[in-house]
């Protein structure tokens, strides 16, 4: 087993709660480790037999230009899901930061775990 680290993902996406945040798109920067079997693609130096972060993190935007969440929470969940349905990762973990939301902190963050079934 392995990890592949995607850090500081830019991902602008329709979501909050208050009217004046509905009106225009918000900017996310999202932390994803995949837990995966890394042990093929270190024999065989092929991205075939690994995780394409890559594709993982078209796929990750492409979810943030489709939804129209209100809250942090739900966004990561269809997230989770949808990389669980298209990769082959055993696990999860997604930490989603929402900066310049509150004026007296520098960011929110919320981090959610989610194992394939």
């Amino acid at each position: 087993m392995g990890k592949i680290y995607i850090t500081g993902l830019e991902v602008d996406t329709l979501i909050g709660v208050y009217d004046w945040e509905r009106v225009k798109t918000t900017q996310l920067l999202l932390d994803v480790t995949l837990e995966t079997d890394l042990s093929a693609a270190m024999q065989s130096d092929d991205v075939a037999d690994t995780v394409d972060y890559a594709k993982v993190a078209e796929c990750i935007v492409q979810v943030g230009k489709e939804s129209t969440f209100e809250l942090l929470e739900a966004f990561g969940s269809r997230v989770m899901d949808t990389v669980l349905a298209n990769f082959s990762v055993t696990a999860l973990t997604l930490k989603i930061v929402k900066p310049n939301i509150l004026p007296n902190a520098q960011t929110v963050a919320v981090e959610m775990y989610k194992e394939r079934t």
